[in-house]
């Protein structure tokens, strides 16, 4: 648009004409019938008005309204095409009413707009009336902010400050809390390259080390000025952005800076270059089914467990009469001391045990990791034309799921009376259970044999007596105040990933060649959904791998605290012990292979495994009992905890692989792709 001072006054003029007599656009259907009585094109209209055609398309549609200058300027035209195409008489029976998207005067009050696509039944909460746009928008470098459901808006900001003004006073952006005593999501803008150059920001962060902007940057410098804060973290890739409280109500903006790296490739495979619309239904849909991001797929997984188990509530005190902060019952309420076996090289608690450079032994620490083992081929093995992998969907998230574990700071016992219903870490000696070379020890990462006293979580030595074997503790740091924290957390992500796979053409029960088939092709089905899919999985292993985060590079020393440290979710031994029962799990499955139908595996990864087969499908080996899979093994199906097909490969490639890089090379890393320099782990 021009911006002649006589137009503008008349625009002025008009608006408040329109503020005086109610006037309002007319509605969308009639917008496309003007137009196109007029013989104009869309590209016509968005050239006159100066914006872009499918922001045109979307006012036609009902997706969105102009605002400011353009909202205006449109009206006019409508007007003045309504003069010359006058609209036929109605018919007697009165029309549907058409779904209205928010106005720019009241976004934070109007209702969602009620014709967003929906594509599954999925786990997805309604309309919040303060957040009618949805949790989130990518911003296009024209000022175009991409909504869920296809939603447009337009975003006048042309600095930081003022785009979080906007987000937070007129876009509508926001979500929900998931539990009453949680809190509400931040709105999250994710910038383009286009959109982050508008900004004033770099192409690239030259930090490579601490990926943030110096203090001294003028974009720092606008936000301190006009009173905005940043987090800890800086303006990095996804720097958060607020200022204290108003009225109770949160005032906080989240970014996220595409081409700065925000969007993990492992996690999201090509997210960073879709359009800005198709990223918006990808984030979108993972906002809706899971939480909106805020981080990481492992932060955000982190703080989903926060969203779910609130720390504390609103409570009266008896004494006062006046609300105060209280604990949440079930809920990790504050941060607590873990066992010296249970801390990670470098922290504090090992340092002042023993020297810096010092190898503790299994005596020392606690060592719960997902198997990594292999074992040569026997000559039977080796007459079998294939090697099958299958693996565990969701695995760890399975693990999770009615898992009891430890709330309170640990208590160091001496000679505790075995109890599997207490979670904590136990010194016992273990070596003396032997099983099937052929199998992996249950005991252990490596699947070898314990050789003496070591450290496990209680899932292990519970598996120990499950198995018949008598285990004598010698000490032991328990964990008397307990329960199934991870159990909420375990529900969102599988119905958020069982959600996501029927869109994809894959639902519980299947018949299994119709699973194995769907399988085969479903990451083409939809490359959004696809990554969708990559992001919930992403976020199980990243969310549990948080619970014990490492120290940082950047100044700090072997001995001293990291910020982690001071976190409620702080907490290896919660990590230890999803690990130790999934691994527990796997084991399970396959010693009820091994006894019932004579089936070892030859290679663990992890969640994976590998059975010789004398066909390339999984069908071909599994066993079954009445026509139905053999109960307590690995069943073909979607829901977490059964199997996938992971790949095939030929014997005589196990073989050559083998033989070429020795016994270490582990073929379950490889069975998918068949290339040896790919790292694939599966899930």
């Amino acid at each position: 648009m021009t911006d002649q001072p006589q137009e503008l006054f008349a625009a002025v003029d008009s608006l408040l004409a329109a503020v005086d007599d109610g006037t309002v656009l007319p509605l969308p259907a009639e917008r496309v019938r003007l137009r196109e009585a007029a013989g104009l094109t869309r590209a016509a209209i968005a050239q006159a008005l100066g914006t872009r055609v499918p922001s045109i398309e979307a006012w036609e549609d009902g997706r969105a309204e102009p605002k400011g200058e353009r909202r205006e300027a449109y009206r006019r035209l409508l007007e003045g095409l309504a003069q010359r195409h006058p609209a036929p008489s109605p018919p007697s029976s009165r029309p549907a009413a058409q779904p209205k998207p928010p106005s720019e005067s009241s976004t934070q009050n109007t209702p969602a707009p009620t014709a967003r696509p929906a594509r599954s039944s999925g786990p997805t909460r309604a309309a919040d009336a303060r957040f009618p746009n949805g949790p989130l928008a990518v911003l296009d470098g024209d000022g175009t902010a991409y909504c869920l459901g296809g939603v447009l808006l337009e975003c006048p900001a042309a600095t930081i400050p003022q785009l979080a003004d906007w987000v937070l006073r007129q876009s509508g952006l926001g979500a929900e809390r998931l539990r009453r005593h949680g809190k509400d999501f931040d709105p999250l803008i994710v910038l383009t390259a286009q959109a982050t150059a508008r900004f004033g920001l770099p192409a690239q962060l030259e930090d490579r080390r601490s990926l943030r902007l110096p203090d001294d940057h003028p974009v720092v410098r606008q936000l301190d000025g006009a009173k905005w804060k940043l987090t800890r973290r800086g303006f990095g890739p996804w720097p958060r952005i607020y200022r204290p409280a108003q009225d109770g109500r949160r005032q906080c903006v989240q970014l996220a800076i595409l081409p700065w790296g925000a969007l993990d490739t492992r996690s999201w495979g090509t997210a960073g270059q879709l359009e800005p619309a198709e990223l918006a239904r990808l984030l979108g849909t993972y906002a809706t089914r899971v939480l909106t991001p805020c981080g990481s797929t492992a932060v955000t997984g982190l703080e989903l467990m926060t969203a779910l188990r609130p720390p504390t509530r609103a409570v009266k005190d008896p004494a006062t009469g006046n609300w105060v902060s209280g604990p949440v019952p079930g809920s990790l309420t504050e941060a607590v001391e873990c066992a010296p076996p249970e801390a990670p090289d470098g922290h504090p608690a090992v340092a002042a045990l023993y020297p810096r450079f010092h190898q503790r032994t299994p005596d020392q620490v606690l060592d719960e990791e997902a198997y990594q083992w292999s074992r040569p081929l026997t000559d039977a093995e080796c007459m079998k034309p294939y090697v099958v992998g299958i693996d565990v969907n969701m695995a760890f998230a399975a693990a999770a799921n009615r898992l009891t574990v430890g709330l309170s700071a640990p208590v160091h016992v001496h000679r505790p009376v075995f109890d599997a219903k207490l979670p904590g870490s136990w010194l016992v000696d273990l070596s003396h259970i032997r099983l099937d070379e052929r199998l992996p020890s249950p005991f252990t990462p490596h699947g070898e044999r314990p050789t003496g006293p070591a450290w496990y979580a209680t899932p292990t030595v519970a598996y120990a007596v499950e198995l018949g074997y008598s285990v004598i503790p010698l000490e032991a740091y328990l964990r008397y105040e307990h329960g199934p924290y991870l159990d909420a957390w375990y529900t969102r992500l599988r119905d958020a990933y069982i959600a996501t796979m029927a869109d994809l053409g894959i639902t519980p029960g299947m018949p299994e060649e119709q699973f194995l088939a769907a399988m085969a092709g479903h990451q083409h089905t939809d490359p959004v959904l696809a990554a969708v899919l990559s992001a919930i999985k992403a976020t199980v292993k990243g969310g549990l791998g948080k619970l014990r985060e490492r120290a940082r590079s950047g100044g700090w020393r072997p001995g001293e605290p990291w910020p982690a440290l001071a976190r409620p979710t702080w907490r290896p031994d919660i990590r230890a012990a999803v690990i130790a029962s999934a691994r527990v799990n796997m084991h399970r499955k396959m010693l009820k292979l091994a006894t019932h139908a004579d089936l070892y595996p030859v290679a663990i990864l992890s969640d994976c495994a590998v059975y010789p087969s004398d066909g390339p499908s999984p069908l071909d080996f599994l066993p079954y009992q009445d026509g139905k899979p053999l109960p307590g093994g690995f069943r073909l199906g979607v829901s977490p905890g059964m199997v996938k097909h992971e790949g095939t490969q030929s014997v005589l490639w196990a073989e050559g692989l083998l033989e070429e890089h020795g016994p270490d090379v582990n073929i379950a890393r490889h069975i998918k792709t068949g290339i040896v320099a790919d790292q694939d782990e599966g899930e």
